[in-house]
């Protein structure tokens, strides 16, 4: 659809499009995660939740520090503005505590 001078094209969402990225937290091919994990409200029982998941894991592609940090940066992105500030510095405080499970302080 081509956009005319000071007007912009208008998009319809496609259908089947709509929490593409719930579906990827609950199917992810790389980690097999625990329910709710990121809900929880503990920042230690979600890292070690994480870095459980990413060791046991033989389908990721990358090591277990990265494709936990990479579901749990996930998460907080595609969250967005949706996510409450008093979980997001949950999460935010998971990535330290993950980071300190692996040694990368």
């Amino acid at each position: 659809m081509l956009a005319t001078k000071g007007r912009t094209a208008s998009r319809q969402p496609r259908s089947g499009t709509k929490r593409w990225s719930q579906r990827v937290t609950q199917t992810s091919y790389a980690l097999d995660l625990d329910r709710d994990v990121f809900t929880w409200r503990d920042p230690k029982r979600i890292a070690r939740s994480l870095s459980r998941s990413a060791e046991k894991s033989a389908r990721r592609k990358a090591g277990p520090f990265q494709s936990a940090m990479s579901m749990l940066n996930f998460y907080i992105n595609r969250a967005g503005r949706n996510l409450p500030a008093a979980q997001k510095t949950v999460l935010q405080r998971a990535k330290l505590e993950l980071r300190k499970l692996y040694g990368r302080d």
